[in-house]
């Protein structure tokens, strides 16, 4: 490395919360001017550095320099005045004000009378929007009306409004696809060239090999390894990362794995008020049934339809070859139609963080346990207990907050609770999005074994290889309806993707 100051420099950083160490005497260098990611685990420190450097959390002990001086960070404004900005993965935006009153925060321009001028800070906002190709954004929409890609493009857009001398992006591109991403990577490169040094988390490896000039390797809340980007093969990077090989990232497709069976869900013709035109398709039992598409084209409120959370306004849905009325989630989990739903966002929508993992499991089914007003929670431990092991979460989810586990536990926890459902169709949405590698192992060989017992999967995934190694088939969305099928040799990544820009063909592919 070059004599040139760093951008940033920790040295022997720890920060402990009770028995669980998130870092464990970390030391990382940051050149100015570079894009570096971190790379590790749910768990394995990135986000607490990032938290650390935002001002959010005090470490226990060591110390850090930004730009060569000793950094004091007590508040994320304390981070603001030394030049950082964070764009978080939970974001930190409000969901009842519009997207322009959230740009001000906390700082908005003032006019000659020292009041706020909202014209003045209309222009700025607008121009800056310009300047990122989100132009179409109307300011005055309110933040949660919007879908959650262009929630996470805001958040980003409003870190960079503040000028940072250094941008940390926290799993920016989970909530991203496609077009989305070649976004990001545009926006990177220009930040890169005004100067701006990039610290950037993601457990895409594509990713990081497009954006990225050198990587940090955290495991466990220690630092692995430090170097160049193109110094180091993925599978040095997955086995560095994991602490393990995992020479097979999918389940194997065998001939002697279980044969896809009956119908179990059928769509005809289905539509909603919403972005969705004119949805047909059979879900058989056994099979994994993939979802592709851009961000808005209408795969959303498909899901949403078939769990009851969204209304049906054209066709139906069938289950066991019977016409289905679903009113609501609770028709859906019935035993009668036996429909569950992994949701896009876990923290908002799938599970209460203030709850034990227990309690969030066992939420849609409590009335089994419950005798006379009263629960057999002897009889909720042990199921809970074994869906728990059936998922690969640690025990202690049986009393501790949802809150205190890293995301790819929460995602576990959210599909253990669906499993106890005994759910004979199993709806998940982008569930590996912001899970690392391990985990996402983990999950892949979930579903596979949910389907090989005879279980129906449907499956959308904004990361197409996913698509394309777990799905039998693969539905693509354009424009609110389905615009090609894919399976057997036809399902490939250069198909998915043409279908879904509308450049391939939308003909049925087998």
């Amino acid at each position: 490395m070059s004599n040139e100051v760093p951008a940033i420099r920790i040295a022997q950083l720890r920060k402990a919360y009770g028995p669980t160490v998130a870092l464990d005497d970390v030391s990382v260098v940051i050149a100015p001017g570079t894009v570096h990611a971190l790379l590790g685990e749910n768990g394995a420190g990135k986000s607490t550095i990032v938290k650390v450097l935002s001002g959010l959390v005090s470490p226990d002990s060591g110390s850090f320099e930004i730009f060569g001086g000793p950094a004091s960070l007590a508040s994320p404004r304390d981070a603001h005045r030394l030049g950082v900005q964070t764009a978080f993965q939970e974001m930190t935006l409000v969901r009842n004000l519009t997207v322009l009153d959230n740009m001000l925060i906390p700082d908005a321009p003032v006019g000659l009378s020292g009041m706020m001028s909202r014209r003045l800070a209309r222009e700025r906002v607008a121009s800056h929007f310009a300047g990122l190709g989100l132009q179409s954004v109307d300011l005055d929409d309110e933040i949660g009306d919007l879908d959650l890609a262009l929630r996470q493009k805001i958040e980003i857009a409003r870190a960079i409004y503040r000028k940072p001398r250094i941008l940390l992006l926290d799993e920016p591109t989970s909530a991203l696809s496609g077009p989305d991403v070649d976004w990001l990577g545009n926006v990177i490169r220009a930040q890169k060239r005004q100067g701006t040094t990039i610290v950037f988390i993601s457990h895409r490896l594509r990713e990081v090999r497009d954006f990225c000039d050198e990587l940090t390797i955290l495991r466990g809340g220690k630092h692995v390894a430090s170097g160049r980007v193109a110094h180091y093969e993925d599978q040095d990077v997955v086995r560095m990362i994991a602490g393990r090989s995992l020479i097979h990232s999918f389940p194997p497709r065998t001939e002697t794995r279980h044969k896809i069976g009956r119908e179990v869900l059928r769509a005809e013709k289905v539509g909603t008020e919403g972005k969705l035109r004119d949805a047909s398709f059979v879900l058989r039992e056994g099979e994994i049934l993939g979802v592709a598409g851009l961000q808005g084209m209408g795969q959303l409120d498909l899901f949403l339809a078939a769990f009851g959370a969204t209304p049906v306004v054209r066709g139906y849905f069938a289950v066991d070859g019977q016409k289905v009325a679903i009113g609501g989630p609770k028709d859906a989990v019935s035993a009668r139609i036996g429909i569950s739903l992994v949701p896009e966002e876990r923290k908002t929508e799938g599970l209460f963080l203030r709850l034990s993992g227990k309690h969030n499991a066992t939420i849609p089914i409590i009335d089994r346990f419950t005798r006379l007003g009263l629960i057999d929670r002897q009889a909720e431990d042990r199921a809970v207990s074994d869906a728990f092991r059936r998922v690969e979460v640690d025990r202690r989810a049986l009393w501790s907050r949802a809150d205190a586990f890293s995301g790819g536990n929460q995602q576990k926890i959210a599909i253990a609770k669906w499993l106890l459902t005994e759910s004979h169709i199993l709806m998940v949405y982008d569930p590996t999005r912001g899970i690392d590698v391990g985990t996402k192992n983990e999950l892949y060989q979930l579903l596979r074994a949910y389907a090989e017992a005879g279980g129906a999967v449907l499956f959308y995934s904004t990361e197409i290889p996913e698509l394309v190694h777990l799905a039998d088939r693969v539905l693509v969305f354009y424009a609110g309806a389905i615009a090609s099928e894919l399976s057997g040799q036809a399902l490939t990544e250069e198909n998915i993707l043409g279908a879904a820009l509308a450049s391939g063909s939308t003909a049925t592919a087998a």
